[in-house]
Protein backbone atom coordinates (compact mmCIF):
# COMPACT_ATOMS: atom_id res chain seq x y z
CA UNK A 1 0.00 0.00 0.00
CA UNK A 2 2.78 2.72 0.52
CA UNK A 3 4.79 1.64 -2.51
CA UNK A 4 1.22 2.26 -4.35
CA UNK A 5 0.88 5.50 -2.33
CA UNK A 6 4.06 6.55 -3.25
CA UNK A 7 3.71 6.00 -7.15
CA UNK A 8 0.10 7.93 -6.77
CA UNK A 9 1.83 10.73 -6.20
CA UNK A 10 4.06 10.82 -9.27
CA UNK A 11 1.03 9.54 -11.70
CA UNK A 12 -1.12 12.86 -10.28
CA UNK A 13 -1.08 15.79 -11.86
CA UNK A 14 -3.30 18.95 -11.71
CA UNK A 15 -7.16 19.60 -12.94
CA UNK A 16 -6.59 22.46 -15.77
CA UNK A 17 -9.60 23.82 -14.40
CA UNK A 18 -8.83 23.91 -10.52
CA UNK A 19 -5.40 22.86 -9.89
CA UNK A 20 -6.84 19.87 -7.51
CA UNK A 21 -4.38 16.79 -7.62
CA UNK A 22 -6.07 14.23 -9.84
CA UNK A 23 -4.92 11.25 -11.65
CA UNK A 24 -7.24 11.92 -14.49
CA UNK A 25 -7.74 14.80 -17.24
CA UNK A 26 -10.04 16.18 -15.05
CA UNK A 27 -10.69 16.23 -11.22
CA UNK A 28 -13.57 14.61 -9.56
CA UNK A 29 -15.01 17.38 -8.54
CA UNK A 30 -14.65 19.65 -12.12
CA UNK A 31 -16.28 16.48 -13.79
CA UNK A 32 -19.29 16.31 -11.73
CA UNK A 33 -19.77 20.38 -12.30
CA UNK A 34 -19.07 19.41 -15.81
CA UNK A 35 -22.10 17.09 -16.09
CA UNK A 36 -24.79 19.33 -14.77
CA UNK A 37 -24.23 21.07 -18.21
CA UNK A 38 -25.14 18.21 -19.90
CA UNK A 39 -28.08 18.87 -22.24
CA UNK A 40 -31.10 16.25 -21.13
CA UNK A 41 -31.81 15.59 -24.97
CA UNK A 42 -28.79 16.19 -27.00
CA UNK A 43 -31.05 15.55 -30.50
CA UNK A 44 -33.88 18.23 -29.75
CA UNK A 45 -31.57 20.57 -32.13
CA UNK A 46 -31.41 17.91 -35.12
CA UNK A 47 -33.92 19.74 -37.28
CA UNK A 48 -33.81 21.72 -40.20
CA UNK A 49 -32.22 23.56 -41.52
CA UNK A 50 -28.53 22.57 -39.16
CA UNK A 51 -29.24 19.84 -37.56
CA UNK A 52 -27.09 20.04 -34.72
CA UNK A 53 -26.42 17.36 -31.89
CA UNK A 54 -24.74 18.98 -28.33
CA UNK A 55 -23.48 17.60 -25.28
CA UNK A 56 -23.44 20.77 -23.27
CA UNK A 57 -25.02 24.10 -22.57
CA UNK A 58 -22.56 26.80 -23.34
CA UNK A 59 -21.47 28.80 -20.35
CA UNK A 60 -20.37 28.65 -16.39
CA UNK A 61 -17.71 25.90 -15.49
CA UNK A 62 -18.44 24.02 -19.66
CA UNK A 63 -17.41 27.55 -21.00
CA UNK A 64 -14.43 28.02 -18.94
CA UNK A 65 -13.40 24.25 -19.54
CA UNK A 66 -13.44 24.73 -23.27
CA UNK A 67 -11.76 28.42 -22.81
CA UNK A 68 -9.08 26.25 -21.08
CA UNK A 69 -8.30 23.78 -23.73
CA UNK A 70 -8.10 25.95 -26.38
CA UNK A 71 -6.23 28.83 -25.00
CA UNK A 72 -4.04 26.84 -22.15
CA UNK A 73 -3.40 23.96 -24.22
CA UNK A 74 -4.98 21.44 -22.72
CA UNK A 75 -5.73 18.89 -25.75
CA UNK A 76 -6.28 16.26 -23.29
CA UNK A 77 -9.65 18.18 -22.53
CA UNK A 78 -11.03 18.26 -26.08
CA UNK A 79 -10.03 14.34 -26.14
CA UNK A 80 -12.51 14.17 -22.81
CA UNK A 81 -15.43 15.94 -24.09
CA UNK A 82 -14.94 13.53 -27.51
CA UNK A 83 -15.31 10.79 -25.88
CA UNK A 84 -18.52 12.32 -23.82
CA UNK A 85 -20.08 13.21 -26.76
CA UNK A 86 -19.36 9.76 -28.46
CA UNK A 87 -21.04 8.03 -25.45
CA UNK A 88 -24.15 10.55 -26.02
CA UNK A 89 -24.42 10.02 -29.34
CA UNK A 90 -24.80 6.46 -29.12
CA UNK A 91 -27.03 6.51 -26.27
CA UNK A 92 -29.09 8.96 -28.47
CA UNK A 93 -28.22 8.82 -31.76
CA UNK A 94 -30.42 11.28 -34.23
CA UNK A 95 -30.70 9.36 -37.29
CA UNK A 96 -33.13 7.42 -38.37
CA UNK A 97 -30.89 5.00 -40.35
CA UNK A 98 -27.98 5.38 -37.84
CA UNK A 99 -26.19 2.21 -39.67
CA UNK A 100 -25.56 4.59 -42.98
CA UNK A 101 -22.22 5.16 -43.62
CA UNK A 102 -20.74 8.80 -43.03
CA UNK A 103 -17.41 9.86 -42.24
CA UNK A 104 -16.41 12.35 -39.73
CA UNK A 105 -14.84 15.97 -40.54
CA UNK A 106 -13.94 18.57 -37.68
CA UNK A 107 -14.26 22.03 -38.63
CA UNK A 108 -10.59 23.37 -39.53
CA UNK A 109 -8.72 26.13 -38.32
CA UNK A 110 -6.24 28.31 -40.46
CA UNK A 111 -2.47 27.01 -40.68
CA UNK A 112 -1.22 30.20 -38.91
CA UNK A 113 -3.55 29.45 -35.88
CA UNK A 114 -2.61 25.82 -35.83
CA UNK A 115 0.78 26.44 -35.71
CA UNK A 116 0.41 29.01 -32.65
CA UNK A 117 -2.05 26.71 -30.44
CA UNK A 118 -0.56 23.44 -31.90
CA UNK A 119 -3.65 21.46 -32.23
CA UNK A 120 -6.99 22.05 -33.59
CA UNK A 121 -9.60 21.75 -31.18
CA UNK A 122 -12.19 20.21 -33.40
CA UNK A 123 -10.24 17.41 -34.25
CA UNK A 124 -8.83 16.83 -30.95
CA UNK A 125 -13.05 16.54 -30.04
CA UNK A 126 -13.61 14.21 -33.31
CA UNK A 127 -10.83 11.67 -32.39
CA UNK A 128 -11.95 11.60 -28.97
CA UNK A 129 -15.96 11.15 -31.00
CA UNK A 130 -14.23 8.49 -33.04
CA UNK A 131 -12.56 6.71 -30.75
CA UNK A 132 -16.27 5.69 -28.93
CA UNK A 133 -18.33 5.67 -31.74
CA UNK A 134 -15.67 3.68 -34.56
CA UNK A 135 -16.58 6.15 -37.14
CA UNK A 136 -13.62 7.52 -39.30
CA UNK A 137 -12.03 11.08 -39.31
CA UNK A 138 -11.34 12.94 -42.09
CA UNK A 139 -8.99 15.85 -41.28
CA UNK A 140 -7.91 16.94 -44.65
CA UNK A 141 -10.89 16.69 -46.32
CA UNK A 142 -12.31 20.45 -45.19
CA UNK A 143 -9.29 23.58 -45.20
CA UNK A 144 -9.71 27.15 -43.51
CA UNK A 145 -7.91 29.60 -46.52
CA UNK A 146 -9.18 32.21 -44.95
CA UNK A 147 -7.50 33.40 -41.70
CA UNK A 148 -10.66 34.76 -39.88
CA UNK A 149 -10.84 36.91 -36.57
CA UNK A 150 -12.07 35.46 -33.71
CA UNK A 151 -15.66 35.67 -33.36
CA UNK A 152 -16.79 35.70 -29.73
CA UNK A 153 -17.55 39.44 -30.00
CA UNK A 154 -19.16 39.26 -33.67
CA UNK A 155 -22.55 39.93 -34.23
CA UNK A 156 -24.23 37.50 -36.55
CA UNK A 157 -23.78 40.01 -39.94
CA UNK A 158 -20.77 40.19 -38.94
CA UNK A 159 -19.56 36.13 -38.53
CA UNK A 160 -21.12 35.76 -41.67
CA UNK A 161 -19.22 37.83 -43.19
CA UNK A 162 -15.85 37.11 -41.67
CA UNK A 163 -16.44 33.62 -42.66
CA UNK A 164 -17.63 34.18 -46.36
CA UNK A 165 -15.19 31.84 -48.76
CA UNK A 166 -13.30 30.96 -45.49
CA UNK A 167 -13.36 27.15 -46.10
CA UNK A 168 -12.65 25.24 -49.15
CA UNK A 169 -12.83 21.66 -49.89
CA UNK A 170 -8.94 19.53 -50.58
CA UNK A 171 -9.06 18.01 -54.46
CA UNK A 172 -8.70 14.83 -53.28
CA UNK A 173 -9.31 12.00 -56.36
CA UNK A 174 -12.26 10.43 -54.16
CA UNK A 175 -14.82 12.41 -51.49
CA UNK A 176 -16.65 10.25 -49.18
CA UNK A 177 -20.80 10.86 -50.06
CA UNK A 178 -22.06 11.86 -46.26
CA UNK A 179 -20.29 13.78 -43.56
CA UNK A 180 -20.74 14.57 -39.90
CA UNK A 181 -19.20 17.92 -38.67
CA UNK A 182 -17.64 18.20 -35.38
CA UNK A 183 -16.69 21.35 -33.20
CA UNK A 184 -16.43 22.58 -29.83
CA UNK A 185 -18.69 25.01 -29.90
CA UNK A 186 -22.15 25.92 -31.87
CA UNK A 187 -22.99 29.34 -31.39
CA UNK A 188 -25.16 31.38 -33.93
CA UNK A 189 -24.30 28.65 -36.80
CA UNK A 190 -22.33 31.04 -39.29
CA UNK A 191 -19.04 28.50 -38.80
CA UNK A 192 -21.41 25.26 -39.71
CA UNK A 193 -23.44 27.36 -42.11
CA UNK A 194 -20.56 28.02 -44.12
CA UNK A 195 -18.57 24.91 -43.93
CA UNK A 196 -22.19 22.98 -45.21
CA UNK A 197 -22.15 25.61 -47.99
CA UNK A 198 -18.73 24.30 -49.12
CA UNK A 199 -19.33 20.55 -48.98
CA UNK A 200 -22.47 20.70 -50.86
CA UNK A 201 -20.59 22.52 -53.50
CA UNK A 202 -18.46 19.30 -53.53
CA UNK A 203 -21.37 17.32 -53.87
CA UNK A 204 -20.69 16.06 -50.08
CA UNK A 205 -23.66 15.65 -48.10
CA UNK A 206 -23.85 16.75 -44.42
CA UNK A 207 -25.98 14.90 -42.37
CA UNK A 208 -25.43 17.24 -39.16
CA UNK A 209 -23.29 19.39 -36.56
CA UNK A 210 -22.15 17.78 -33.04
CA UNK A 211 -20.40 20.25 -31.13
CA UNK A 212 -19.64 19.95 -27.36
CA UNK A 213 -21.48 22.89 -26.41
CA UNK A 214 -24.15 24.86 -27.96
CA UNK A 215 -25.20 28.31 -26.65
CA UNK A 216 -29.06 27.68 -25.94
CA UNK A 217 -30.45 31.24 -26.16
CA UNK A 218 -29.81 31.58 -29.99
CA UNK A 219 -31.00 28.22 -30.32
CA UNK A 220 -34.78 28.58 -29.26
Amino acid sequence: MLIQNFFNLFLKSNCPICQRATSSELCPNCTKQLYKCQINDASVFWKPPVRVFAWGAYGGILKRAIAVMKYEKHPEVGRLFGQWLGQQWLADVPLQSPDRKFVVVPIPIHPEKLKKRGFNQAAVIAKGFCDVTGYHIKEDLLLRVQDTQTMHSLSLFERQKNLTAAFTVKNLHTHPKRVLIIDDIYTTGATASEAVITLNQAGIEVIGVAASAITLKQKY
